[in-house]
């Protein structure tokens, strides 16, 4: 199957994820697992309205573009061991008061800092806010309490750079990890970019040490990087300073007999939920390698069971609303 195809199918779910990841923020919940549990239909829920956010990019204003399913923003994830608290943006951003949070990676990331800054404006309606762009990297910031919101696009995690020969992606080089490094929270991704392929592909050659390649298995490629992206954790951060999340790959849903369909080939006509009936977990080689790359990491807090999380929604995806194509 195509990236694009692969990404899209995660879109409707971004702003449920982002609660669990906005919970673990908040609390520490120990000795409860966070991931093992079911979706729940909750009728407070959802926590701000995507039509009332100012500043909401027009291909996530799905309802404004004419979706007519509105359930899905109605399900919380319930723990199956204990339970979460209710997200509160004004406890938030007193905890994270003149702090910097940061989410590096692709459009899975600049998701969930679209949903962070509009569940935190419905929170605190009145207080000023500021917005800018520099480079890839852009700023919200609530100013009354000194907390910013950054998103670099860097959807590999390792660098790209022009030369002679042309754009060559280098797997063992993180130059923009500068930009990172003093972060208070940093929550990371990477994938979705990996495959593509054609005009598409943003780079030319790839690099790996002084052996330059035309190309190389996609896969493997991953592997290498995201093992540097490790060692540059483990040599850079501070984690008594900062946090460190990664947020894993997002489950696409194309095998109906993971929820009882066994003739459907993808979700984009679902309205409902069965987190209960999908399994724990879903076999993915690009997974495999992320499991084995976190047992060489030493620090950081890692989101590594979000796949797991995420594959038990499959609601149809975002961009057959977005007004315009969805660019992981």
């Amino acid at each position: 199957m195509g990236l694009k195809d692969n990404a899209i199918s995660y879109g409707s779910a971004l702003v449920l994820s982002l609660l669990l990841l906005l919970l673990l923020l908040l609390h520490e919940a120990e000795g409860c697992d966070m991931f093992t549990g079911r979706w729940v239909k909750d009728s407070s829920y959802p926590l701000y309205d995507p039509s009332t956010c100012p500043f909401i990019r027009r291909e996530f204003a799905c309802k404004r573009n004419g979706r007519p399913d509105l359930d899905y923003p109605t399900f919380r994830w319930q723990p199956q061991d204990c339970k979460l608290a209710r997200f509160n943006g004004v406890e938030f951003l007193e905890k994270n008061r003149g702090k910097k949070i940061m989410f590096v990676g692709d459009s899975l990331s600049l998701n969930q800092w679209q949903s962070l800054t509009c569940m935190l404006h419905s929170s605190v309606p009145n207080s000023p806010y500021n917005q800018t762009t520099q480079g890839t990297i852009s700023t919200f910031t609530f100013q009354e309490y000194g907390v910013e919101l950054k998103l670099d696009r860097n959807v590999y995690l390792v660098d790209i750079v022009r030369e002679k020969i042309g754009r060559v992606l280098k797997l063992d080089s993180i130059n923009d990890g500068h930009n990172w490094s003093e972060m208070d929270t940093l929550i990371f991704n990477t994938w979705h970019w990996w495959s593509r392929r054609g005009p598409s592909q943003p780079w030319d050659y790839i690099q790996i040490g002084t052996n330059v390649t035309k190309d190389m298995d996609r896969v493997a490629a991953f592997e290498i990087a995201l093992g540097n992206w490790g060692k540059w954790v483990d040599t850079v951060v501070d984690t008594q300073k900062t946090k460190v999340y990664f947020q894993g790959i997002s489950p696409s849903h194309y095998k109906g007999a993971l929820w009882g369909e066994p003739t459907a080939k993808s979700c984009r006509t679902d309205r409902t939920t069965h987190g209960d009936n999908l399994p724990r977990r879903i076999a993915n080689r690009s997974w495999s390698f992320e499991e084995s790359t976190w047992e060489n990491i030493e620090t950081g807090d890692f989101v590594r069971h979000y796949n797991a999380f995420i594959a038990s929604q499959r609601w149809p995806p975002f961009d057959l609303w977005s007004r315009r194509p969805n660019c992981q």
